[in-house]
């Protein structure tokens, strides 16, 4: 039997032909801004809000493994949420799972939650 840590949770995001070859999708989960990308087959998922300036990733335009800020331009790896150009910070990202037609994301049970 395998366990989730106690930290985290699986969540359905959605069909996995809703997830289009070189197109962002938006969508929230649990309150979370979630961006979800198909590259090469892959299917990915960052947090949605560019950390240079309030936009949605899922807005924005995807080249090669990155996502390009629709608003000032930053840019990220989609593969590992590194910031690649513009005075941002790296992006979080999180595990996908796809299991038969449904794509799952890994998130925390609650977005900035009390830490320890």
């Amino acid at each position: 039997m395998s366990t989730v840590d106690d930290s985290s949770t699986w969540e359905t995001a959605c069909p996995l032909d809703a997830v289009r070859e070189g197109t962002p999708r938006g969508l929230k989960l649990k309150g979370i801004p979630v961006a979800l990308y198909k590259i090469e087959g892959a299917v990915y998922a960052t947090h949605d809000v560019c950390t240079h300036a309030y936009a949605h990733l899922s807005d924005g335009y995807i080249e090669g493994h990155t996502i390009e800020c629709p608003l000032h331009g930053a840019i990220y790896d989609i593969r590992d949420g590194k910031c690649l150009a513009v005075a941002a910070s790296d992006l979080k990202t999180y595990p996908v799972k796809i299991e038969g037609d449904t794509v799952s994301v890994l998130l925390p049970r609650a977005e900035g939650g009390s830490g320890g």
